[in-house]
């Protein structure tokens, strides 16, 4: 009995808790205590250091080009102009979680033999307002994948930057890049303290405050596994963002659309749901985004702000057959809306996660050099949009009408997504194609030598460590 305590003991210690919300301690745990990424070898200790990295699957340094020849194809550096407009608008990011772009009823009106209504009115009348896009994805297949891809334009390829010896690289951030233009900064997610690595994370990228279940406070909105229901900690978002003082950023993590897909009793019989678990809990977050943005809408600040939507990553509750393809699996929206409705309109672009923080940095004329992923949607430089993420070990890149699947050495397949959404006939040895799989092979060896190498050498950003 005693060995079986001491060895529950040992476990919670290792994973830095019991509850689900909470994985194991990992070296970014460290970004807790340093705000500074070059003070975080302090932080740690080396026999914990090693274990966490000894047979850690590692990135690999790759030369496909030289370095002119990679820069040419593609490059991260953002060399934004002088001549683009400032604003000063607030901006507000809502990350809503395992929110599938096919629960969405304004993307899926023709399922269904058009009979597709989804499950989320209210995100439905605020797409009328909105930009949006018809093909948008995330870059990872879970939370500790979307959230440094939401804020910091950098993107998972095989390794979690949550969970890589890579940790305590200097990055960039929505938050670290605008506190040179006065932005406050801060992040809301009605968690645990210290759940998932999040704390740690937006610490080291620049985020000025905090917000969890202990500054919350009130444990009996706790759902009792992942966190404050959506509908209390958004109205407490609500009540938060009016005490700041403008400009600011700020972004909110929700919890409840997660299983066991339960929602607060007094809501339960409210909601249908549907043929899938999580669905009513998809109604109930769409209920509480509609009552926040009801109570923050008379707020002096709502009209200078801009909201951007989107969510961490797909739910592994699939409701069409697309959901299970390569793409599908990366399906989330990409929302823009700004309430004086000077952002609306459906795009046929790709756009993806790692987007957002450029995009958002482009729309407020920010001017200095950065490092982003991603791109400006707001100001197209003529590259054709694209996306890549990295699933089952195999690099994936969408642009235009086209998918390509690489093994970071040679083509594994390519389909025509948008003709072929079940992705049921491989294009790659087809000769009509030939030109179009080189290209896009070019293209993804650029993406893998700049991610990889980048990292490693610690090139996140455009500062100088002296």
């Amino acid at each position: 009995m005693g060995m079986l305590l001491i060895v529950y003991l040992v476990v919670g210690g290792m994973r830095g808790g019991f509850r689900e919300s909470t994985r194991p301690i990992t070296l970014s745990n460290a970004g807790e205590y340093a705000r500074n990424p070059r003070d975080i070898s302090i932080v740690l200790n080396t026999p914990f250091a090693i274990m966490r990295t000894v047979g850690k699957t590692r990135i690999e340094p790759v030369q496909y080009f030289s370095a002119k020849e990679v820069e040419e194809i593609y490059t991260p550096l953002h060399f934004p102009s002088d001549s683009l407009a400032v604003r000063r608008d607030n901006v507000v990011v809502i990350i809503l979680e395992s929110f599938s772009k096919e629960f969405i009823g304004f993307f899926n009106k023709e399922k269904e033999n058009g009979t597709y209504r989804g499950y989320t009115p209210f995100v439905d009348s605020l797409l009328q307002h909105s930009l949006s896009f018809d093909y948008s994805f995330a870059n990872g297949r879970k939370s500790i994948d979307g959230l440094p891809s939401v804020v910091s334009s950098l993107p998972s390829l095989g390794v979690p930057y949550f969970l890589s010896p890579y940790s305590s690289n200097r990055i960039n951030s929505l938050a670290s890049l605008l506190k040179d233009r006065g932005y406050y900064s801060s992040f809301f997610h009605g968690a645990p303290n210290g759940s998932m690595g999040f704390e740690a994370f937006m610490n080291i990228a620049g985020f000025d405050d905090y917000y969890g279940l202990d500054e919350y406070g009130d444990t009996d909105d706790f759902d009792g596994i992942w966190g404050v229901w959506d509908h209390k900690f958004f109205r407490y978002f609500g009540e938060q963002l009016n005490t700041f003082n403008e400009p600011f950023v700020s972004v909110m993590f929700s919890v409840s659309s997660h299983h066991p897909f339960v929602v607060p009793k007094e809501f339960e019989n409210k909601f249908e749901g549907g043929p899938l678990p999580i669905l009513k809990c998809i109604e109930y977050t769409d209920f509480a985004l509609k009552e926040f943005f009801q109570q923050v809408s008379g707020m002096p600040w709502y009209e200078n702000t801009l909201f951007v939507i989107t969510a961490d990553h797909c739910s592994s509750n699939i409701y069409f057959q697309e959901g299970h393809t390569a793409w599908g699996l990366y399906s989330v929206p990409v929302i823009f809306f700004k309430p004086d409705n000077s952002l609306t309109g459906r795009s046929e672009a790709i756009t993806q996660q790692i987007d957002i923080m450029p995009s958002v940095l482009g729309y407020l004329g920010y001017n200095q050099d950065y490092v982003a992923f991603g791109r400006d949607v707001f100001h197209p430089d003529g590259e054709v949009p694209f996306a890549f993420n990295f699933n089952d070990n195999v690099y994936q890149l969408m642009t235009e009408d086209h998918l390509l699947m690489h093994d970071g050495n040679k083509p594994v397949a390519l389909y025509n997504y948008v003709a072929d959404p079940l992705m049921k006939t491989d294009l790659k040895t087809n000769p009509a194609h030939a030109e179009r799989l080189e290209k896009m092979e070019k293209k993804v060896k650029a993406v893998i030598q700049q991610y990889n190498n980048r990292m490693i050498r610690n090139e996140l950003t455009t500062e100088v460590e002296f």
